[in-house]
């Protein structure tokens, strides 16, 4: 990664575009996000703003992300400070990774009020504040900062702003040839370089050192000036390449890099690949985190449960004893005296074998006999219900297995509803609503194929019978990853051609437990040949008359199938 203080810099180019833009919608995600709507150039630009302590940011994203029902305290800050409100200027703070976002807006009364919005990118110290420049005063934070905490500085409303202490490093931007050449001189290694000049990571120095050292001397700051403009410039080319393992990204091309490189047409579409689905990934996990511990533990003691039911059938198989036992007592009672505690017999059914049998004094033989001939009854009852609840507690780890698996790949919508079956079929207790809420339907993934077909994908069971039983036509295609958990797609079309059911099986390869595989089989057939057995828990269907198709899931595709 390489979000460092030039690459801030090239974003706070690109977002000069929202410039004298207005502020039309306000949302707040999560704790960590915030995002603003804005008109500006005759488009709809979405800025998002995230103080995640691995993916901070600012960015102007395609993606959608789901928000709360009811929106946190500090979101209702932003709406009515800067709802409606026009962006005045977007400056970076000298070379730090922190941009100001100076707005001009309305009070209470109508009157013009001015307010910064500063972004600070620090990694686990991001933070979001609103501030009152005309009194140098925070409104509030995303994350309150006591004296305690921090002696610093103190981050809560109602406090002086105070601006995050500043590098003590050269501004490289304001170089001289001069300047220029003494540092320079005694550069040997990238981490020199990060520790004298501002706003360079170890990634951008590396990238420099290779530049340098691929010239001439006396061109060297032609060079640097070139490398800086490309981050201060209005045309920057953004990329990424997997650098020993590690995305590395970065707004000038990562020459140094062996690996082939990634180009993309903003910077918002790079941090939309390097980051979104990573940070939804997050986003889920912390939302489901209770739901997949629940979802581990229920495995566990299922698990745990078909091992004691194993040690019980062991014990019960030995039912045809029992039996040999009671039929040779009958058979020999005449020979047996009560108060025997065994007895000797020959097994008519072995020639030339005896038998000892265990008997019970107080008991006669035939007493005896009876009593082996009820546990004969007692072991064969066993065996069957012991069948049976080994069959239901496969059944139940490989429901669970599936739905974790889905947990793994949701969205947050999806979270909700995959606690919603599991409610319904009596394994957990319903949330309770602060308030009453309509029954929602689901709501599968849209997709369309490159010729213009539509393609739905269930990411949950409740999609997924949704998405067979209720979108589709019978002569629509349907598909699934082959003996693999994973999501029902449906192309809306008879007659799909070739393409159209690769980019489909694409997809049901990606939405499934072999997203990271290669040569994934996909079923495809008609919903015609579809069924639903009755009783089945949902998203269990059985299919027949289908064909077969190898994939590799591509994260690329998918992507493009959804814009």
């Amino acid at each position: 990664m390489a979000f460092d203080g030039l690459f801030t810099a090239a974003v706070t180019s690109e977002l000069q575009q929202i410039q004298n833009g207005r502020i039309t919608k306000i949302h707040q995600p999560n704790i960590q996000e915030i995002i603003l709507h804005i008109r500006a150039g005759n488009r709809n630009h979405k800025l998002l703003l995230s103080t995640h302590p691995s993916y901070s940011r600012i960015q102007l994203t395609e993606e959608t992300i789901v928000n709360p029902a009811e929106p946190p305290m500090f979101c209702m800050v932003l709406r009515k400070h800067l709802e409606g409100g026009m962006i005045t200027k977007i400056e970076q703070a000298g070379t730090d990774r922190v941009i100001n976002l100076s707005i001009r807006a309305k009070d209470e009364i109508g009157d013009d009020m001015e307010r910064v919005l500063s972004i600070e990118i620090m990694g686990r110290h991001s933070n979001i504040l609103l501030i009152d420049p005309s009194r140098n005063m925070i409104v509030d934070s995303m994350k309150h900062l006591p004296p305690s905490m921090n002696s610093y500085r103190t981050i809560l409303p109602g406090q002086p702003y105070i601006p995050a202490p500043p590098q003590e490093k050269t501004n490289p931007f304001t170089l001289t040839e001069q300047e220029f050449d003494q540092l320079f001189a005694s550069f040997e290694a990238a981490g020199d370089l990060v520790s004298s000049l501002s706003g360079f990571s170890k990634l951008n120095a590396e990238e420099l050192l290779y530049r340098l050292r691929s010239t001439p001397k006396n061109e060297w700051f032609k060079i640097y000036q070139n490398f800086l403009a490309s981050f201060n410039g209005t045309e920057p080319k953004p990329n990424y390449a997997v650098i020993n393992g590690k995305m590395s990204f970065s707004a000038t091309p990562l020459t140094h890099a062996d690996e082939t490189l990634t180009y993309f047409e903003t910077l918002g579409t790079l941090l939309d690949k390097v980051y979104f689905a990573r940070a939804e990934r997050e986003r889920v996990k912390s939302q489901a985190a209770d739901l997949e511990r629940w979802l581990d533990n229920e495995i566990s003691k299922l698990q745990l449960k078909m091992k004691k039911l194993q040690k019980e059938q062991d014990a019960a198989s030995k039912l045809d004893t029992f039996q040999l036992y009671g039929e040779l007592l009958t058979a020999n009672s005449y020979a047996i005296q009560k108060g025997e505690t065994e007895a000797t017999v020959d097994n008519y059914y072995t020639e030339g074998e005896t038998v000892t049998i265990p008997l019970d004094p107080r008991k006669t033989p035939i007493e005896n006999a009876q009593r082996y001939y009820a546990r004969y009854v007692k072991a064969k009852n066993a065996l069957i219900m012991i069948a049976e609840q080994l069959e239901k507690a496969k059944e139940d780890i490989d429901y669970f297995e599936m739905i974790k698996q889905q947990v793994m790949q949701a969205s947050t919508e999806d979270i909700d509803e995959i606690r919603e079956e599991l409610a319904e079929l009596g394994y957990m207790k319903a949330r309770k609503l602060k308030k009453k809420q309509k029954p929602k339907k689901p709501s599968p993934e849209k997709y369309v194929s490159s010729a213009g077909i539509p393609i739905s994908v269930g990411k949950n069971n409740k999609q997924n019978d949704y998405v067979t039983f209720k979108t589709a036509s019978r002569d629509h295609v349907w598909l699934h990853t082959k003996d693999i958990p994973g999501s029902h797609v449906v192309i809306h079309e008879a007659e799909p051609d070739e393409e159209t059911i690769r980019e489909a099986a694409t997809l049901a390869a990606y939405f499934s437990k072999a997203r990271e595989s290669a040569s994934v089989p996909v079923d495809f057939t008609e919903i015609r040949h579809v069924k639903k057995p009755s009783g089945a828990k949902p998203g269990f269907v059985i299919y027949f008359e289908q064909k077969t198709i190898f994939v590799t899931p591509d994260e690329d595709l998918v992507r493009q199938l959804k814009k």
